[in-house]
């Protein structure tokens, strides 16, 4: 079904999935209602860390997203999709500066906060869905394990391949089984292997 070059979805059995980001539920929810309203399936989410949890079951075809929020950003937030979800279309949101946004912003458009009507979100929405790819039919495969070395201090240093963030863990007796932890900011469960380290001749 053709839209007729409108500034809206077309109703049809694929609906775009949207991300909403934003630790203001009033603004949060309006954006949802005004998406939803066009045909669009719409998500939630307050912050980064809620964000990712998201990504975790269902990839969006597009995300839109504040700047400012606690916990995780809006600026960590994009330069983790950046990394791990290059194809998604990003938004960025925010009243705290101008129209053109701030230098080196990783979305693909901005909006400032009340200096936009519906109808233009609308409409970004729709030309960035128009230019991006079809959405992958895997959300995401089995993360490989990370290999650590060995410590003398008793902790390993383990980065979290879901939010990209760094933290200890005690070091595992074994270092022939794969060991896993809990990422410390997200919850995330991070496999691990951890190497021997060579002997000196």
């Amino acid at each position: 079904m053709e839209d007729g070059g409108q500034g809206h979805v077309a109703r049809q059995e694929f609906k775009y999935r949207i991300l909403v980001v934003d630790d203001d539920p009033i603004i949060r929810e309006t954006a949802a209602l005004i998406l939803a309203s066009q045909g669009y399936e719409v998500r939630t989410s307050e912050d980064g860390f809620a964000a990712l949890v998201n990504l975790r079951y269902a990839l969006p075809d597009l995300i839109i997203s504040d700047l400012r929020m606690p916990n995780m950003s809006g600026f960590e937030l994009l330069s983790i999709v950046r990394r791990r979800f290059p194809q998604i279309p990003v938004i960025a949101i925010s009243g705290e500066f101008h129209a053109e946004g701030p230098i080196g912003l990783l979305a693909d458009a901005f909006l400032q906060k009340g200096g936009y009507r519906p109808e233009q979100l609308l409409a970004k929405v729709l030309e960035l869905l128009r230019l991006s790819p079809m959405r992958p039919s895997i959300v995401k495969s089995d993360i490989a394990p990370v290999w650590t070395p060995t410590t003398d201090t008793g902790y390993l240093v383990l980065t979290c391949q879901e939010c990209l963030r760094s933290f200890s863990c005690p070091q595992p007796e074994n270092s022939d089984e794969l060991s896993s932890a809990e990422c410390l900011h997200c919850g995330t469960e991070v496999r691990f292997l951890r190497g021997r380290t060579p002997k000196k001749k």
